[in-house]
């Protein structure tokens, strides 16, 4: 039994398959991610160590050049590349496409840890990059008592306070929303306390600046002491010597000299200050403070910017009367209207074959026979999509709306090979059955011939095969959904037709304008559609930008401004 057989004789089957594929297909979208563009995983490490005070000539001899000696031997690496800043060293390994990063991230800790380093600097870092580390959103925290122009003793003392805020309040709250990895702060002033050091004293007392840079080190600092035992009780013990106020810091011991202690305050001035700014934020003129919101790699950004919508709501009842927590930038905004541009150019397009198939078949039964592929075959793929981990983006939604128009093709042609069955007085069963088998290897060919286009895309390395993947599967999806639906709905619902195609030797004859007329339209159609497709397309080709990036038409604008280092994203 073939599976035409089967599809006309258990009828009842197929429409129950129909069905049930229609439910998976809508739990499947409601469970579907939503981004911009389809998850991109580039093959790179970059190797971040520090070492405080370091001139950048100091970082390349003692960090950078032996970090990329030990690392770039290891396999896979294609190109390694660095940069020495000032405190900072970045080594960058970029390794061959479809290597496996967590045997590549094994493999530089290995080397690291076999590495030399001086004591003073810090563990090497591992960050792996990911495009997703831009942030997804920005709020800004300001202060409507803060003036717009003008860096008043007030003005700081405010802006520290909604530093502070934001990083004791606001962070940990937006950092607890499911799908959130961290926020960043930045803005405002940062609370430090500032030791000004006279030399004139310490050279009079035969001090020098390391020595009181270690005994504020060893003095601020709390240790375990150890475990007192008492009976059956133990207690552990512990040093509480951090530094509580300016004072306890500046009543803080340097080292005797002449058999006197000498003091902290003896040989500096200490007050409470602010950290030097890398960035000035401003929103409307104001300063303000700015919180980054990134997203884990696998999040639903949609899902995880709604979450942070419903957060801020929820913390802006608890503000004070004069701040104020506003949204600057927010990518589910722009990713909500890319999608929903292409899901609706999906729809018309749609809409809109079917209106051609109606306006050339004349049988709205017949129409509707072939139509019913589209809405099935474009459900079922989301189930596809779900179970093969691709989201909803413009890339696999361009795929859908791409393959919208080829869905039914196969459809159009099994419903014209059984129409000739029954123009021949063939029984409507039997002509759904031999119709449907007479095409079906045409058919069957022709979609492979398609789904041979696309599918390839899926091999490509490197960006463009992470790109086009979704939309290739997409494409390849409605593909052989079309055809299953094409070898099985199809006959079903022919057989089951209600209209009788009149034998060819019982028809009545048209009259001869009317067989004038249809003899003469499909031609005037050709030549009308590719008479209107020509320049159509031309002025478009013409008048299209070339952009390498799809997405850089985005109606946003941001502004920072940068005093020293940019901050960059948290590893």
């Amino acid at each position: 039994m073939t599976i035409v057989d089967f599809a006309t004789r258990r009828r009842v089957t197929v429409v129950m398959g129909m069905v049930a594929l229609c439910m998976f297909g809508f739990v499947s979208l409601l469970r579907l991610k939503v981004n911009l563009l389809p998850d991109l995983s580039y093959p790179t490490i970059t190797v971040r160590t520090e070492l405080t005070g370091a001139a950048p000539l100091e970082i390349e001899n003692l960090l950078t050049r032996p970090i990329e000696e030990a690392v770039g031997i290891i396999r896979n690496v294609r190109h390694v590349r660095s940069v020495s800043r000032s405190g900072q060293s970045d080594v960058i390994l970029e390794f061959v496409w479809g290597t496996d990063m967590d045997l590549a991230g094994i493999e530089v800790r290995e080397k690291l840890d076999l590495l030399q380093l001086p004591l003073d600097a810090a563990r090497p870092l591992l960050l792996r990059f990911d495009p997703s580390s831009e942030p997804v959103m920005r709020l800004a925290l300001l202060d409507k008592s803060v003036p717009a122009a003008g860096a008043t003793l007030n003005t700081q003392e405010r802006l520290k306070s909604l530093r502070r805020f934001a990083e004791d309040r606001i962070k940990p709250d937006l950092e607890a929303v499911e799908g959130s990895a961290a926020v960043k702060v930045s803005g405002g002033f940062e609370d430090e306390i500032q030791v000004f050091v006279d030399q004139q004293k310490l050279a009079q007392l035969g001090l020098s600046i390391e020595t009181v840079a270690r005994r504020i080190r060893a003095e601020n600092v709390n240790l375990s002491g150890g475990r007192l035992e008492q009976g059956t009780q133990r207690f552990l013990v512990r040093t509480l010597n951090e530094f509580r106020s300016i004072e306890e810091m500046a009543n803080a011991i340097i080292a005797p000299v002449d058999g006197q202690p000498v003091y902290l305050r003896d040989v500096a001035s200490v007050t409470r200050g602010y950290k030097e700014r890398d960035a000035v934020i401003r929103v409307n003129g104001r300063e303000a403070v700015e919180l980054a919101v990134y997203k884990e790699g696998d999040a639903n950004t949609v899902q995880m910017a709604a979450g942070i919508v419903a957060r801020t709501e929820a913390l802006s009842k608890i503000l004070p009367r004069d701040v104020e927590l506003a949204t600057v930038y927010d990518q589910s905004r722009f990713i909500d209207a890319a999608v929903s541009d292409v899901r609706d150019a999906a729809l018309i397009g749609g809409l809109l074959s079917i209106l051609v198939l109606y306006f050339f078949l004349r049988d709205a039964r017949a129409t509707f026979i072939t139509a019913i592929v589209i809405p099935v075959s474009v459900i079922g793929t989301f189930m596809l999509m779900y179970s093969t981990n691709v989201s909803l983006n413009i890339m696999s939604l361009g795929g859908i709306a791409l393959s919208v128009g080829m869905l039914i093709d196969n459809s159009v042609v099994i419903l014209e090979s059984i129409a000739k069955k029954r123009e021949r007085g063939v029984a409507q069963l039997q002509a759904a059955r031999e119709g449907t088998r007479e095409v079906a290897m045409a058919v069957t060919a022709s979609t492979l011939t398609s789904i041979a286009v696309f599918f390839p895309m899926v091999f490509i390395s490197g960006v463009a095969g992470q790109l086009f993947r979704d939309q290739a599967l997409t494409v390849t999806f409605g593909q052989v959904l079309s055809l299953l639906v094409g070898l099985t709905v199809v006959p079903m619902l022919a057989a089951g037709n209600s209209r009788r195609w009149a034998p060819a030797n019982t028809a009545s004859v048209p009259p001869a304008g009317s067989r004038a007329v249809s003899r003469a339209w499909p031609g005037c159609c050709a030549v009308l559609a590719a008479g209107s497709a020509a320049p159509c397309g031309w002025c478009s080709v013409r008048s299209s930008p070339v952009r390498r990036n799809p997405i850089s038409g985005s109606r946003t604008a941001m502004y920072r401004c940068c005093t020293g280092p940019s901050p960059t994203a948290p590893g």
